[in-house]
């Protein structure tokens, strides 16, 4: 962690947002609060931890990462951008007519492994990549993002079973633990706690920790795979809507298309909070 600036990396989270918010104000609106809930983990894995090539996107050592949770496509394509995948110009395409930026990602957008959005199957492709990797005695490993109303699908807990019987040390699960979904709370819908006992009881390396603080998040990926022979998930606390004061830990802020007042309201609140961290 001594060579990364996370200064930069900081500076680059806001431009992220920044990037997301116009995103959401485009004529069909985005995925909001768990776009932003998510920007500083893809931040931190695009701009510290991935080994990946920007100029070279299906380089055939490159590590894999599933935006489980497809529905935060404009986090990722705003990272793809600030990462060099991508002409940062592209974003204002967004979910336009023919445009590579669909609501949900695609594959032939580069930098984008599997197409998803439909909730529960994103970690089952990346133990898929993590397992093909290790079976071709790849370096590569494979990470999936994943939401934790989306830890609400059967097939997620089978993904799980899975990747601990083959012991993919090489796999990395994150939870956006940010709490909501869209029709509440986690805990309202269907409670997930005990949550970091129900991985540890399914063989997982449980990590937990401030899914907006770079420092810790770098310090938990550095260290990985910490327990050989097993899968690790990372639980990521987060906030709904983080950054943006009208957004954060609302329920409406799930999708949003802001009008251009609304989009210059969240723009300001995002910059003073930006302007106080410095």
């Amino acid at each position: 962690m001594s060579d990364v600036d996370l200064k930069e990396l900081e500076d680059r989270a806001h431009r992220v947002r920044e990037r997301i918010l116009e995103m959401g104000a485009s004529a069909v609106g985005t995925h909001l609060g768990g776009s932003l809930s998510a920007t500083d983990v893809l931040t931190v894995l695009y701009g510290a931890v991935l080994r990946v090539r920007p100029d070279e996107p299906d380089w055939t050592d490159r590590d894999r990462f599933v935006l489980s949770k497809g529905h935060a496509s404009s986090a990722l394509y705003a990272v793809l951008a600030e990462s060099g995948f991508i002409a940062p110009q592209e974003t204002a395409e967004y979910g336009r007519t023919g445009s590579r930026l669909a609501g949900h990602p695609l594959r032939r957008l580069e930098g984008v492994e599997f197409p998803t959005g439909s909730l529960g199957h994103g970690l089952s492709l990346a133990a898929g990549a993590a397992l093909a990797g290790r079976r071709l005695g790849r370096p590569s490993r494979a990470f999936a993002l994943i939401g934790d109303g989306e830890l609400q699908e059967g097939s997620v807990w089978e993904a799980v079973m899975g990747a601990a019987h083959h012991r993919l040390d090489n796999l990395v699960a994150i939870v956006d633990r940010n709490g909501w979904q869209i029709s509440g709370t986690t805990e309202e819908c269907l409670s997930l706690e005990p949550l970091a006992d129900r991985w540890r009881a399914f063989g997982w390396a449980v990590h937990e920790v401030d899914g907006h603080d770079m420092s810790a998040l770098l310090k938990v990926f550095e260290s990985l795979p910490d327990t050989e022979g097993r899968p690790t998930v990372v639980l990521a606390r987060t906030v709904k809507g983080r950054g943006v004061p009208m957004l954060e830990d609302r329920k409406k802020s799930h999708y949003v298309q802001l009008t251009p007042k609304l989009h210059a309201r969240a723009l300001a609140g995002l910059r003073n909070r930006r302007e106080r961290q410095l």
